[in-house]
């Protein structure tokens, strides 16, 4: 440890070096120093130095390497706070701005995972002095340091319920409040000289680095957060900040959002792009934050086919978050949209093939139910937007694709609708009266498994197959019109009920002897272990609901087993009830 004396002598022969000739080790001496006075607690004392008119030419040299020591001072919040905030804020004045950003740059870049809100808050006020003392590139230096920024920020778990915002245990609320604040004079830059002809390539390069810092904040956090304008939330406020912010320096909407193909410069991977262009849809068209800045004169038809690409980027993902996201902005793209105009040709576009696949997944997978009732909701809603033809597509699509007895049975349920539709006076039409409405029959009154067909875990499309099949036996007077249509379907009718009525003995045969075994294991009142052992035997391969039946206690297997046997009577009554009427109309005819 040096003396006092030795430190005066050290500190004079800086002060009669040039610049030019001071070496390495000198700098390292320079921070040791710093490091110890403030190590003692000496901060009023290095203030002085700091600021003393003999020491500038020092300072100006060397002061940089001091930064970080300061720095982690002011995060760790230590005695003399005002003196360190007045030492750094002296340096940032004094030093060369393109030293300081470098270290600046190296302080972020080394941050501690345990102070990364801390220390960004810290150093934001100062980051901005040095950037606007900047002189060349400072463009290049604006985007390095809002990338370096959110890079770091990306790391901090982002805040989703009320109380997780209001508590802000990571700091991530407040930094986005200060990178805000820190934007504010570059994004002023840009508005003074948007449209100017004086404007230079510098300019249009910090629109840009603004630009990107939007769409990276788009992305991060705010794809990943719960935004509502009835809870004006730090989040929220941040997004409206951001959409501002685009408008700001004049970057066309509609460009990013339907025409984005045409940026070349932003420098994002492609998906990460979709993303933040999907939280930018969201945003505008559901949420509504700037929309008096988007032109009026695009159809709402062109603005839903150029949304469904990004509520299709929103439905692949299983958060919480994006599907709120997804399904909010499809029904707020769907909302205008006349009913019964979709054309037919839209479902060849890749978009509205995915968003049906995803919503179904998001329908019959999602563990969230009120995400479950909203994606049917919508669902609901899209095939009310699409023509005739349309729907016929749709539907043998979804009857053929979706391998879910519960969605086949919706899309039945909406079938029956369409054609009780077409039979009232003016809405008669060939895809549910005519030849194309056999097709739909076919896949209807279908067993894809034949004899071995699973009943129980088929029986919402069963039950609602024989319904429709029932319906339209009743409403036939349209469909007999058409000899050959009228004969297809009774042919199709036969073969089906036929084969159904065999499904419905063998499995009845077979629930019934495993209901039979089930009731004599339980009289017996075996020991624990082989009751568990027996119930486990029983019935191992039937899966109810997605769980398997050997997994429920016996009561339930109990339940299970005797509601599938009710199940086949219903099922069995039905078939009566459709053969009836089918006698009833042949003798009228008669």
């Amino acid at each position: 440890m040096m003396n006092e004396d030795q430190v005066k002598e050290i500190i004079q022969r800086w002060r009669n070096t040039q610049e030019d000739d001071l070496k390495p080790e000198d700098y390292q001496q320079f921070k040791t120093l710093g490091s110890a006075c403030l190590s003692e607690g000496e901060s009023q004392q290095l203030l002085k130095f700091i600021q003393d008119e003999k020491n500038q030419v020092i300072v100006k040299s060397m002061g940089c390497v001091i930064l970080a020591p300061l720095l982690n001072e002011v995060v760790k919040k230590a005695k003399g706070l005002d003196q360190y905030q007045a030492a750094i804020t002296h340096l940032t004045r004094t030093c060369r701005p393109n030293e300081l950003l470098d270290s600046m740059l190296e302080i972020i870049e080394g941050i501690d995972p345990d102070a990364i809100s801390e220390t960004i808050l810290a150093l934001l006020p100062h980051l901005q002095s040095v950037l606007l003392r900047l002189d060349e590139g400072k463009a290049a230096c604006v985007g390095s340091t809002l990338s370096a920024l959110q890079k770091q920020l990306s790391r901090l778990p982002v805040p989703y319920t009320e109380q997780q915002e209001e508590a802000d245990e990571y700091g991530l609320c407040r930094c986005s409040a200060a990178l805000t604040v820190f934007t504010e004079p570059f994004v002023e830059e840009v508005k003074r000289t948007d449209g100017n002809c004086a404007a230079t390539a510098e300019d249009e390069e910090l629109k840009i680095e603004l630009l990107q810092f939007c769409m990276r904040s788009l992305r991060e956090p705010l794809l990943e957060a719960e935004l509502k304008h009835d809870r004006k939330s730090p989040l929220w406020l941040f997004a409206v900040e951001i959409m501002v912010t685009l408008s700001a320096i004049k970057e066309p909407l509609p460009g990013l959002l339907f025409f984005s193909s045409l940026r070349k410069n932003i420098l994002m991977d492609n998906n990460q792009f979709k993303e933040a262009r999907a939280c930018l849809a969201y945003l505008l068209f559901v949420q509504l934050i700037t929309i008096d800045n988007f032109p009026a004169v695009f159809s709402h038809v062109f603005i839903l086919q150029c949304n469904m690409e990004y509520i299709s980027q929103l439905l692949s993902n299983k958060k919480e978050s994006h599907l709120l996201k997804g399904l909010a902005l499809f029904t707020k793209s769907l909302e205008r949209v006349q009913d019964n105009s979709l054309p037919v040709s839209l479902l060849d576009l890749k978009s509205f093939y995915s968003v049906p696949q995803n919503l179904r997944r998001v329908l019959t997978d999602c563990p969230i139910q009120h995400l479950r009732e909203s994606g049917l909701q919508v669902f609901q809603v899209f095939i009310n937007k699409l023509d005739a033809e349309a729907k016929h597509k749709f539907f043998r699509c979804m009857l053929k694709t979706s391998n879910h007895a519960g969605i086949e049975s919706y899309i039945i349920k909406n079938i029956r609708n369409q054609f009780e539709f077409s039979m009232k006076r003016g809405n008669a039409n060939e895809w549910f009266l005519g030849t194309e409405f056999i097709s739909l029959m076919r896949l209807v009154l279908c067993l894809p498994q034949g004899a071995e067909t699973d009943l129980l875990s088929s029986m919402d499309k069963v039950m609602e197959s024989l319904n429709l099949l029932r319906y339209v036996l009743i409403r036939d007077e349209e469909l007999r019109t058409n000899e050959d249509v009228w004969e297809e379907l009774c042919r199709i009718k036969e073969e089906y009920l036929k084969m159904l009525r065999v499904c419905i003995s063998i499995s009845r045969a077979y629930y019934s002897s495993e209901l039979k075994a089930l009731r004599e294991d339980q009289k017996l009142k075996a020991k624990e272990a082989r009751d568990a052992a027996r119930s486990t035997k029983l019935v191992k391969s039937m899966t109810v609901r997605k769980e398997k039946v050997s997994n429920m206690s016996p009561e339930v297997q109990h339940q299970v087993l005797q509601s599938a046997l009710v199940t086949f009577d219903l099922m069995e009554s039905l078939i009566v009830r459709i053969e009836e009427i089918t006698e009833e109309k042949l003798n009228k005819l008669n």
